[in-house]
C-alpha cells in the first residue's frame, strides 16, 4: 500500500510543454505514472511524449479523468495555476515551483481546505509511492524501491540521498514525501505521520528534517502522545554558522525553538531515533524494525 498517491492516480501536468515539464513527465511515464494529460492553453491540441494537451484542467478532469495535478509553471503564476486546479476538481496537487510569494500560498492553502484538496509543496520535490508505480514530481527513479518505510522530508537532495541508503540496504519504501522548503507550505510532518501511522505496508517512518521552524518540535509532540511505529529522523544545519540565512525559507530559528539541539532533544524525548549521519538512518531502521 501507500499514502497520497496510487496506481489509480491519474495525473494532469500544469506546465507540461516548458523543458521541465516535458523532462519530467518522461521521467514520469517511464516510472509507470498514469498521466492522463497535460495543460497549456496556447498549445492545446499537441501532443508531449504521447500525452494530449488541453487547453485548461478542467479538460483534462473531463476528458482524461484526471484527479490530481503536479504543476510545472513560474512562482508567480502558481495561485492561478493551483485555484484553477482546485476549482476543477483535482484531490492532490503536487506544487513544484519555488518564489511562490507567501501571501498567494496561503490564499492557496485556504481555498484547497475549502475544497477538500491537499497540497504538497510548493518548493517541493514531489511525493513518490515506488510499489505503486506512482511517481508525481522530480526525484530520480532508479534509487526507490518498494519496501516498508515511509519517508517525509524538507530537503530534497539529503532524503534522495537517504532513500538510496535504505535501498542499497534492502529496505525499499511505501512513499517518500517532500514537504516543501518554503515558510508556508500544505502537508507538514504531523500530516505525514498520521497517514504512515494509519498505512498497514508502512513498518518504520524516517524524518529529514533541518533546523529553523517548528515543525520537528510539533511533530515530537504529536509523535510521543500518537505514532506508535519506530520513528527515526536525520537533521540537517548541525554546523551552520549562528546568523547566517540558509537555503530554505522555511529554516528560520525563533527564539530558543528551531535550532539544531531543541530539535534533537524534543524528537530524543519522544522516542525517536536520530542520526547523525545520513548514512545512519538505515541503521537505526534496521534496528528499530529488529
Amino acid at each position: 500500500m501507500a499514502v497520497i498517491i496510487n496506481r489509480d492516480t491519474r495525473v494532469v501536468v500544469q506546465g507540461i510543454t516548458g523543458s521541465q515539464g516535458q523532462f519530467h513527465t518522461q521521467q514520469m511515464l517511464a516510472f509507470g505514472t498514469k498521466i492522463v494529460g497535460g495543460v497549456n492553453f496556447d498549445k492545446a491540441g499537441q501532443e508531449v511524449h504521447g500525452v494530449p494537451v488541453y487547453a485548461t484542467v478542467h479538460e483534462a478532469v473531463e476528458k482524461g479523468g484526471a484527479n490530481a495535478s503536479v504543476m510545472f509553471v513560474p512562482g508567480p503564476a502558481a495561485k492561478d495555476a493551483a485555484f484553477e486546479a482546485i476549482h476543477a476538481g483535482v484531490k492532490v496537487l503536487v506544487m513544484i515551483p519555488e518564489h511562490v510569494p507567501t501571501q498567494e500560498t496561503m490564499e492557496i492553502m485556504q481555498y484547497a481546505a475549502k475544497h477538500g484538496a491537499r497540497v504538497i509543496g510548493p518548493n517541493t520535490f514531489g511525493v513518490i509511492s515506488p510499489g505503486e508505480q506512482a511517481k508525481m514530481g522530480i526525484m530520480p527513479n532508479h534509487i526507490y524501491k518498494p519496501g516498508p518505510v515511509g519517508i517525509v522530508a524538507r530537503s530534497g537532495t539529503l532524503s534522495y540521498e537517504i532513500a538510496y541508503t535504505l535501498t542499497t540496504t534492502g529496505l525499499g519504501q511505501t512513499t517518500v514525501i517532500g514537504m516543501g522548503g518554503d515558510r508556508v507550505i500544505g502537508t507538514n510532518f504531523v500530516d505525514a505521520l498520521e497517514l504512515f501511522s494509519a498505512d498497514p505496508a508502512t513498518e518504520a517512518i524516517v524524518m529529514v528534517g533541518e533546523i529553523g521552524g517548528i515543525q520537528e518540535e510539533l511533530a515530537a509532540e504529536y509523535i510521543k502522545a500518537n505514532v506508535r511505529k519506530p520513528v527515526v529522523a536525520y537533521l540537517a544545519g548541525k554546523a551552520a554558522p549562528a546568523g547566517k540565512r540558509m537555503g530554505h525559507a522555511g529554516a528560520i530559528i525563533e527564539g530558543n525553538r528551531g535550532t539544531y539541539q531543541s530539535k534533537v532533544d524534543a524528537l530524543l524525548g519522544a522516542g525517536v531515533g536520530v542520526a547523525t549521519l545520513p548514512w545512519e538512518v538505515s541503521d537505526l531502521v534496521k534496528k528499530a524494525l529488529g
